[in-house]
Order: structure tokens, then sequence, then C-alpha cells
């Protein structure tokens, strides 16, 4: 039986489940009372209501995810947009995303790179971007932490969190499933159950997530393939095949005991990122002519990838007195490879000019991390929390180039690096909080924190003879320590009004870029940047809780900020400029004006700007030809040009999101509804790349989703029809500079869907 029918069967089982044990899950529904629910969340690594933590913190249930996941959309990238200031993408498929917090991020693909954005799992922090990518299933809430996060939570940040945590086993029955199909026979079965094995000793809970979709790209280059890809294939690429299942285990042996044990694994294979080659024309960035279902590529083998990730956690708290002690001990662990075509087409096509084909491969990698933390209990005027981190990751890489993977006389199977990358981190933290007067109330955290990074070349890409002629380093080591911290006020003026101040610094350590030995340059290198950012908001329940209102306004300020640019091989380039700076807005609303109506908005306004007038980014050039319009002042270093980037803004930094969502439930019966919910995201304009272009950018991109369904049954269960990207809108979302290549959004995905909840 096929992995696919496999699938099928799955999703019809889960189908099979007697109404009366299935409640609708996947969007948020407009309650009759009209009123809103409390938000809980642990941004302070304690339970609190959201309108009372002095932190800008976005919020997505797990159903709001799941119903954006629903067209087979990437678990993570699925959230880009939908929360203000976060925004997400990727040109390395499923297996790297990377993500930005009020313009804060790295464009950089190497697969060694470093991110300003931290990933939290159930309290584990994801710090390679392989590891990033492990899907989130069975969630029950999301939070983005914007801003500086550097006295809790594992690593240093400087842009902020993304904290995901999935449903926890519990003692008594309790299971949910959501699952869908739809176009180019895309299927997600989202799926967890769980319950008491002792009675109030030992609990379990079982979660998957499997996700697929058919290859539905054709190849249509008929030419000759210098590396054996078989071509013209109908159907060659674009599909995915993502399982994933979880197991949890709750053992409470006594009311001061808790034991959370919990192991994961992930088997993956799929299509990296299709770059399609002068999809931008010069002066235009326009690509409602480009199709996302016709590629011409000459190598590397339709752009396979595939990854298997395992893991395991053990959080366990002992409460005493009116004290709680936690460990949380974890390990991560995954090996897998990308080949992609690099140029984006078949460079035949092309006058000859631009072959390209690279691969990444982790042959290993361990990431083992270790948290202890000692923080007070109850609800009194005066709190606080101290602790300890180790962080641990080492790895083993390869980078392949073209001439690798060659059948014909040119063939060099020497053309690939190995690297071994070590990073470890120690950390001592602490935070109190005291309600200095009956509402108002003073926090502040700090953290100490050494982070060291260490790349050493085992292998260089020599000669097809073997004459090794790289002379750059081999071996280096980058080592910092910095203290991060924050203080803040919440002002409670009304039961219904809060009003919050924070101020933080934090810190992201030095970098590394060592994948440029493959094409015999030596590596790159950025020093530590650090950040001071300044916030004040307002956070609101209004017109008798139908109407939450939150809102934050904040600047930020980074010294010696990281950037990556690419060099004339299109290999990424590490450098440090002055500093950015940055101003900007973020709101979420949730109002319910009248019964069995839900309306949700969320807006960011951002301004970033690069400060550095001796800082350059060297620009778009193919065999010497600049093929852009680079629209910024540029110099000329030997046969290279080079635009001076002082005053622009940074990568992937949107100038606005707009996000609104509304659902209208119509009752029908005693025990059923119809409903109608819809979703729509609007981007402003983005910078790509360092240096300003009009090709490189993209405004006014949107997408929409729609879902037309019926709970029945009491709300025992929800079926429905549904549409991602309904517009089927052709949004650009990345650039490869050189070959004018772009990155598209994903197309338009019709399907229905079933959800449910054993009660």
């Amino acid at each position: 039986m096929s992995k696919f029918a496999l699938l099928k069967c799955a999703i019809l089982a889960s189908a099979a489940f007697p109404a009366t044990a299935l409640l609708a899950q996947e969007a948020p529904e407009a309650e009759d009372t009209g009123g809103l629910t409390d938000i809980v969340v642990t941004a302070e690594r304690r339970s609190e209501n959201l309108q009372k933590v002095p932190v800008s913190v976005g919020v997505a249930s797990g159903d709001d995810l799941r119903t954006f996941q629903s067209g087979g959309d990437d678990t993570l990238l699925a959230l880009s947009g939908r929360i203000p200031s976060l925004y997400a993408e990727t040109t390395t498929g499923r297996i790297f995303p990377r993500f930005y917090i009020r313009g804060l991020g790295n464009i950089d693909f190497y697969l060694g790179a470093s991110q300003p954005v931290s990933i939290i799992q159930d309290d584990v922090v994801l710090e390679h971007v392989v590891l990033k990518s492990n899907p989130v299933y069975d969630v029950a809430q999301v939070e983005v932490l914007r801003g500086p996060q550097g006295s809790l939570f594992g690593r240093n940040t400087t842009a902020g969190i993304i904290k995901f945590d999935t449903i926890r086993p519990s003692q008594q029955l309790q299971g949910r499933a959501s699952a869908s199909f739809g176009s180019f026979n895309t299927a997600t079965l989202d799926a967890g159950i769980g319950g008491a094995i002792v009675p109030d000793k030992l609990a379990f809970r079982i979660s998957t997530l499997i996700q697929h979709r058919d290859d539905y790209i054709d190849n249509v280059f008929a030419g000759t393939s210098a590396d054996g890809t078989v071509t013209p294939k109908k159907n060659a690429m674009g599909g995915f095949d993502d399982r994933n299942v979880r197991a949890q285990l709750l053992f409470t042996p006594t009311e001061s005991v808790s034991i959370l044990g919990s192991a994961h694994a992930r088997w993956y294979d799929g299509t990296s990122t299709l770059f399609l080659r002068n999809a931008l024309r010069k002066g235009s960035n326009d690509v409602s002519d480009v199709s996302r279902t016709r590629v011409s590529y000459d190598e590397a083998d339709n752009n396979p990838q595939g990854y298997d990730t395992y893991g395991g956690s053990i959080n366990a708290t002992y409460e005493f007195g009116s004290v709680a002690l936690t460990s949380i001990t974890a390990y991560e662990t995954t090996s897998g490879y990308s080949r992609g075509d690099t140029d984006g087409g078949a460079a035949a096509d092309f006058g000859g000019i631009g072959f390209g084909q690279s691969q990444g491969q982790i042959r290993d990698l361990d990431q083992i991390t270790q948290e202890v933390r000692l923080a007070s209990t109850g609800d009194g005027d005066f709190k606080w929390q101290v602790g300890g981190m180790y962080f641990d990751s080492r790895d083993t890489t390869d980078f392949y180039q073209r001439a690798f993977f060659l059948t014909t006389a040119a063939r060099n199977p020497n053309n690939w690096v190995r690297l071994r990358n070590v990073n470890t981190s120690w950390a001592l933290f602490g935070q109190a909080s005291y309600r200095v007067a009956p509402n108002v109330t003073i926090t502040a955290g700090a953290r100490e924190t050494e982070d060291t990074k260490k790349t050493r070349l085992l292998k260089t890409a020599d000669t097809a003879a073997g004459v090794v002629t790289y002379r750059g380093r081999t071996d280096v080591r980058l080592s910092d320590t910095k203290l991060s911290w924050d203080i803040s006020a919440l002002y409670e003026a009304s039961p219904d009004v809060s009003l919050y101040a924070r101020v933080a610094r934090g810190f992201r350590g030095p970098t590394i870029q060592g994948r440029s030995a493959v094409f015999n340059a030596d590596f790159t290198t950025a020093d530590s940047e650090t950040i001071l950012s300044w916030e004040a908001g307002i956070k609101t329940s209004l017109f008798d809780n139908t109407l939450r209102l939150n809102a934050t306004a904040f600047t930020w300020r980074v010294d010696d900020i990281q950037l990556n640019g690419n060099d004339s091989n299109g290999n990424g380039v590490l450098f440090n400029a002055d500093k950015a700076d940055a101003y900007g807005f973020e709101a979420d609303a949730e109002w319910r004006p009248v019964p069995n109506l839900s309306l949700t908005a969320g807006l960011s306004l951002l301004h970033t700007e690069i400060k550095d007038d001796e800082v350059y980014a060297q620009v778009c050039a193919l065999s010497g030809v600049i093929v852009c319009t680079v629209e910024d002042p540029t110099i000329k270093v030997g046969a290279n040009t080079f635009a001076q980037i002082d005053g622009n803004p940074l990568p992937n930094a949107p100038k606005y999101n707009l996000n609104v969502a509304a659902r209208y439930d119509l009752p029908v019966g005693d025990d059923g509804k119809v409903f109608i919910a819809t979703d729509w995201n609007v981007q402003g304009y983005t910078n790509f790349v360092l240096y300003e272009t009009p090709e490189f950018t993209s405004k006014g991109n949107f997408e929409g989703g729609l879902k037309l369904g019926y709970v029945g049954g009491d709300g025992a269960y929800e079926v429905a029809l549904f549409a991602r990207n309904i517009t089927n809108e052709k949004n650009l979302k990345g650039v490869i500079e050189n070959y004018m290549a772009a990155v598209l959004n994903e197309p338009r995905i019709i399907g229905v869907s079933l959800t449910g909840k054993l009660r």
C-alpha cells in the first residue's frame, strides 16, 4: 500500500468516528453569549492573563493554525502575516523556514546560519535551522513574544520568540482530529488522543501530523542533461510527504511531583524550493505571467530533499512549600539533504550561461540542552525565578557543487567540502516582579550568557586530480560573553484597561559562514550584535468584554548588526554594519459585536533603516553583467560591483502587514449551525535584498481563505468546504539575484475538511 493510500485510510478512519464523539475544532466560533474568553499565556514562564503581561504577545490558537494549514501549508510558514510583526519565508523548502519579528531576521540560506528569532517547542529551544523546521501539530496555542527576550527563554534573541505549546496528557480521555483533502491530492491529518493509564498517576497522549501532496509541476526541458537528470518529465516535483509522531507520558506520583516525558520523530521527503529563472525582467517585479506548474531544469535530479529528525525531552517539576524546582533536559538529532537547480532553469535556454546546482547535507546533528529553574509559586505581590541554561549543538555538514554531480568528462568527484560545527552556550538568569501598589507592578530580569562557535574544515574542495587549492582558514573559533536585561512596568488603570512600558537589551553571539570554502573562498564571520528596544502599549477589554484591543508602539537600535549578502558565486557573505534603527506599531483586535459574529484583525507598521555609510553589498551580476536596476550609489572593486546600503530598509521587513478574519454562525434547528469564515492578509512594500531595486521587491501581496461548513449534533462534528489562496494570487516571496529568479507562493488549494474532538 502506498504512503498516500495509507494517509487516505487514516483520514477516512477519522471520518468514521461516531458523530456523538466529535466536536468542531477548526475555526473560532462566535459564542452565543457574545463575550470573549480570557487568553492565558506563559510569556513569563508562568500562566497569566494576556491582558496583565507587560510584554507584547501575539497569540494564535491551535484551531487557527490548523485552519491555515488545511491546504497543506507548512505548519510554521502558515503563521506569516497572521500575527502582527511576524513574517516568515524560505528559499530552501520545508526544511529551512526563516523568521522575522519587527523586521529582524536573517536571509542567509547557509545550513549553519544563526537567526535572531528563537523557536521554542514545549519549553525546548530549537536552534539549528533544520530543527526549527520541525512541524507543529496537536497544538494548544502559539505565542509570539515580540522584542528581545534575553531573561527567561533558552538562548538570547534580539528579535523575539515563537513559542509552541502542544496539548499535554490529562487524566480525562481526550482526543481531537482535523483532516482535509484538496487540490493536487493534498491531504492533511492532524490528530491527538490521550487519557489515564493509571488514574491520578500516569497519563499519555499520542499525536500525529501527516501531510501529502502529489508532484504537480512538469519539467519541460527536452535537451541534454550533464548530470543524468531525467527530462522532460511530467509531474516531476512540487510534492511532499511529511510524517510526524509524538508520544507523551505524564507521571504524577504525588501532588508535588510532575514528570513529563516526550519523544517525537519526523520523516520528510519533498521538493526543495523552485527558483524560476528570468521570471523577473529588468525594471519590473511583475510575475503575473509566470507559470507555477512548469519549469525547465536541466540538472539537480528535479530538486529532491529529505530529512529524518528525532528528539525527546524530560520536563520534571518538584514543588516544595511556595517554591517549584523545574528541570528540562532535551536531545534533538537530524540528518538529511536538499539538492537544487540553483540557476533556476536550463542554461541552454539562456545562451549556455549560468549552469548551477548545489546540495547541502547534514551527516549528523546532535543538540543537547539542559535548563534548571527555581521559581516562586502562588499569587503574592512578589514573584521571582532564577536558573541556568546549558546548550550544546554539534553537526557534520557537507556542501556539494555542480561538478561533483556531472556524468561528463568535466566531473570533479572532489568538488565538495565537509565542515564540523560546534556551538556551546551557558547562561545564568533571574527575574523578579513586585506589585509596588495595588495597580502597579514592576518586573526586571537579567541573563549572563557565554556563546561560543567553532567551525573546522575537514575536507577541502580539491581539483579532480586531488590537488588542494584552498588557501583560507580551516579552523575558526569565536566567543563572546554579554549581559542581557529587561525592565517593565504594568499599570492597571481599571479592570478593563492596562498600560505597560518595557525596555530590553539583548544580544546575538558571533557567527561563522563556512560554506564559502566550497568555492575555495575563506570563511566569513560576523561579531556579536546587541539590541536596545523600547516599547509602550495598552491592553483593553471593552464594551462588556466584547472587544479586546491591544496595541504597542516600539523603537529599537541594533549595534553591529549582522547582515548577509552574496559574493560572485551567489554564496552568502557575513559582515557587520554599524547599526540599524527601527520604529513601528502593532495592534491585535478581537470583536464580537453581536452574538454568532466574530471579527479579528491585526496590523503592524514598520520602518527599518541600515545606518553605515561605509558598508556595501555586492549587486546582481551574471558573467560580469549587472542584470538588475540598482538604485543605490555603486562602486567597483576589481570585476565586482557593490552598492552602498546606508539608509536602506532591512530585507524581508514589510512596511505594513494587515490581517483580518471573520466568522458568522447561523443556527439551524436545535443542535446545528451553518457557518461561513474568511481570512485575509495584505503585505506592504518589502525589499528582499540589502540594496534597492524595482525588481527585488514586492508591494501589496495578498492572500485569502474561505470556509463554508456545518456544525451538527450540538457541536458534535464539523464538515466544511475550504479554499486557501482563493484568488490564486501569484506573490513574489523571494529572489535569486544573479539569475533574476523568482520564488512564488503556493497556488490555490480547494478541498473538504472534517474536524472533531473526542469527548
